[in-house]
């Protein structure tokens, strides 16, 4: 995926198909993104075109980083929202291009090297409870991971976003 708009189509699949499709293409998955694929926003419903764009935190206008609020608003401001919750696992399965990571850390407590980051509209006031998934490759492995954070966590600037585009009308 690069900064250029990204058409893609979400929803249409059972939970129970999409699992099937994203064990077909090797995708692994962490605890937390198991979590999310448990939520009832991932009921089949009608398929839905959506244009996706990527930008840096810093890219946002957020050049020392922010919280993921911050992050939100920014976005917001530049007339992007934020993805269906259920935006992750499509977006996984279509982009079999990303390069991988430059370090093979899986969780570290920060934000993680190499991956692309879909947050979405909180499914739970926890912040136990993960806040989107992110994409990476790991060793040659594509992954498919949920993220948690809390409101004082701080993005880096070079974290990466997957953001949706406003359609006019």
């Amino acid at each position: 995926m690069t900064a250029a708009d990204f058409p893609l189509t979400v929803g249409g699949s059972s939970r129970r198909m999409l699992r099937e499709q994203l064990v077909a293409a090797g995708v692994e998955l962490n605890a937390f993104a198991e979590t999310l694929l448990e939520h009832p926003c991932f009921a089949p419903g009608s398929a839905r075109r959506l244009t996706l764009t990527q930008r840096t935190v810093a890219e946002l206008d957020l050049p020392q980083g922010g919280t993921l609020g911050q992050v939100i608003a920014a976005a917001q401001q530049q007339g992007f929202e934020l993805c269906p919750p259920e935006t992750g696992p499509y977006l996984r399965l279509a982009v079999s291009s990303q390069p991988s990571a430059p370090d093979s850390v899986l969780s570290a407590g920060r934000i993680p090297s190499g991956a692309l980051h879909i947050p979405s509209v909180p499914l739970s006031e926890d912040d136990d409870y993960p806040k989107g998934f992110y994409l990476r490759v790991v060793d040659g492995v594509s992954w498919l991971r949920g993220f948690r954070c809390d409101d004082e966590y701080r993005w880096p600037p070079e974290a990466t976003v997957v953001l949706q585009v406003c359609q006019e009308g």
